[in-house]
């Protein structure tokens, strides 16, 4: 698939009315990208000079979660397409029960991953409950704490190659990757400029993991520090850290020859 070409596909596919584009629509326009067929040849062109590249290494990075965000199409306000490169459980620390700022979808294209979702209910386990908001593109995460929830486990479902998703904003969820995985997620035109954040609480209090889905990106931050006295506010995550563009073309090569392109 041409370059251009997806960004019609995707342009269309998300619609330009004033609401934003239903999960559904974004699942399968994702799911269509993912397979090997049109992401192989699109990988194959990106990683061979097609696109602005110090822009794209640049919203690209290693996510303290322990993955890599690779931004294959940026289409901001309406969408931004990216590669996750899981590294498994030595990548980092599960990420904590989020939603996100937007409708988004994600295919699994190589590995697996589980998708736990939840919902607040009175007789759910603990947490302490966290509003995230980030830095504009590419800035830095900010949590504030903001009380404390119960959450319910509504259900849990494994995802691998072929198989996709999509999920409205305000739907709280978080994925584990067990082993080495590449997904394609797409993020939709923004909803609103925060994301809740829940921390089950484990009897001690500690740096963890937090998971809230961003514009630009989506996925959680880790947090560097614990919650101070008193239940202040905890530490801001540390800094994003671009990938370096031989990092970012190395990946998009590698990942057009898994797919045999």
């Amino acid at each position: 698939m041409q370059i251009e070409e997806a960004r019609r596909l995707l342009a269309e596919r998300l619609g330009g009315g004033p609401g934003p584009p239903s999960p559904e629509s974004a699942r399968a326009v994702t799911a269509r990208l993912a397979h090997p067929d049109t992401l192989g040849p699109l990988a194959r062109r990106l990683a061979a000079g097609d696109l602005d590249l110090a822009e794209c290494a640049r919203l690209s990075y290693r996510h303290v979660l322990g993955f890599d965000k690779l931004l294959l199409l940026a289409g901001a306000p309406r969408f931004m397409l990216r590669v996750h490169f899981w590294h498994g459980r030595a990548g980092g620390a599960p990420e904590d029960i989020h939603n996100h700022r937007c409708a988004i979808a994600s295919a699994v294209v190589r590995g697996s991953v589980r998708m736990e979702c939840y919902e607040t209910a009175a007789n759910g386990v603990p947490a302490t409950a966290y509003r995230e908001t980030i830095d504009g593109p590419g800035g830095a995460w900010r949590l504030r704490r903001v009380g404390d929830a119960r959450l319910r486990l509504m259900c849990t479902e494994r995802y691998g190659p072929g198989r996709s998703y999509g999920l409205a904003a305000h739907t709280l969820h978080r994925v584990v990757s067990d082993e080495p995985t590449v997904t394609l997620f797409l993020e939709t035109a923004p909803q609103r400029s925060v994301t809740d954040v829940y921390v089950r609480n484990s009897g001690g209090v500690r740096g963890t993991v937090a998971g809230g889905g961003a514009a630009p990106d989506g996925g959680g931050v880790l947090t560097g520090g614990a919650l101070r006295a008193g239940g202040a506010e905890r530490a801001d995550p540390p800094p994003k850290t671009p990938l370096s563009p031989a990092v970012y073309l190395a990946e998009l090569d590698s990942l057009a020859g898994s797919l045999g392109y």
